[in-house]
């Protein structure tokens, strides 16, 4: 995807502010040199955030009359309003080495056993996974053949077959469940025991106590 970003020269708290007002987004794009104040109209930037893409692939950046590869680092959004406040990018080769969430696509979920013979519910435990590569292999999703699961499996991040060069990164001993297939629940379940209903116009008995006064 490609995008234009203009260099900015005025920084500051009001100078974002007036920016914002113009319908403009303040941001910044680092790595492999110096920093780089831009700005970018915030229309086109926000419809081009609604598209996975835009968050997990490389991007091509058109500043001052160059293209730049970039990666979508971060951003910051209005606590309420639909308005983004600041983006920032990072510049990117080839030869660069990256930790990113990649989303995950699930296909053929309905031809599985667990599915179409047992009625499991599958449950997308995760929907992305961070993982570790070189640019030039980045994904821009993963996909994961749901066509073998099975009633009661569940599917860990280690099982995962990734494409070649690419690894998920394991946070210490932690191997995330990605899809589990729990069993359907009971159609019908036991009833309660009735409750004990009291003559019309008369009390319930009352319980006699278990330890009387001694005369």
């Amino acid at each position: 995807m490609k995008f234009v970003a203009f260099e900015r020269t005025q920084q500051g708290t009001g100078a974002s502010r007036r920016l914002r007002a113009a319908a403009k987004v303040p941001g910044i794009v680092y790595g492999a040199g110096t920093p780089t104040m831009i700005e970018l109209d915030h229309n086109a930037l926000f419809h081009a955030m609604k598209k996975e893409a835009f968050h997990s692939s490389i991007l091509e950046m058109e500043l001052s009359g160059n293209v730049q590869k970039v990666l979508l680092r971060d951003y910051q959004m209005h606590p309420w309003k639909q308005i983004i406040l600041h983006v920032d990018f990072q510049r990117i080769d080839e030869t660069t080495r990256l930790h990113k969430k990649v989303p995950l696509h699930f296909v053929n979920e309905e031809n599985s056993v667990a599915v179409k013979t047992d009625k499991c519910l599958v449950s997308h435990v995760t929907t992305e996974l961070e993982v570790e590569c070189l640019a030039s292999q980045l994904p821009e999703f993963i996909t994961i053949d749901l066509g073998h699961l099975v009633k009661g499996q569940s599917i860990h991040a280690s099982e995962l077959k990734l494409p070649e060069g690419i690894k998920f990164v394991r946070h210490g001993k932690l191997d995330p469940v990605i899809v589990a297939a729990n069993p359907p629940k009971a159609e019908e379940e036991a009833a309660p025991a009735p409750a004990v209903v009291a003559p019309a116009g008369k009390a319930p008995p009352k319980k006699k106590d278990e330890k009387q006064n001694k005369k």
